[in-house]
């Protein structure tokens, strides 16, 4: 029997889940309790990936604006740092799928 949590993870802006041992360590009714939590802030990673494409949006439009080189270079690094959260956000939406895969096994 393991020990779990969701914490908040203010980057991406959902919370993620702390395993304390490995998947089969889990009793089956907690592995279902760490799914149907999962699952519940995992519907809510297309709406994150939408509000951080909006903010990148937003900046490449004042980006195509800007004179200031400085300035241009903030934005850039700015728009760099919410395609990480993007990409990071893709990575922990595909988890589910390899927890139903162990379920499953």
């Amino acid at each position: 029997m393991g020990e779990y949590r969701f914490d908040w993870n203010e980057r991406l802006r959902i919370s993620l889940p702390i395993l304390e041992s490995d998947w089969e360590q889990y009793e089956v009714s907690e592995q279902m309790n760490i799914i149907e939590r999962w699952e519940s802030i995992r519907g809510t990673i297309p709406d994150r990936v939408i509000e951080f494409e909006r903010l990148i949006n937003g900046m490449q439009v004042r980006l195509f604006e800007e004179h200031d080189f400085d300035r241009c270079c903030e934005l850039n690094y700015e728009i760099a740092e919410y395609a990480s959260r993007i990409n990071e956000l893709h990575i922990w939406y595909r988890i589910n799928q390899e927890l139903e895969s162990r379920r499953h096994s």
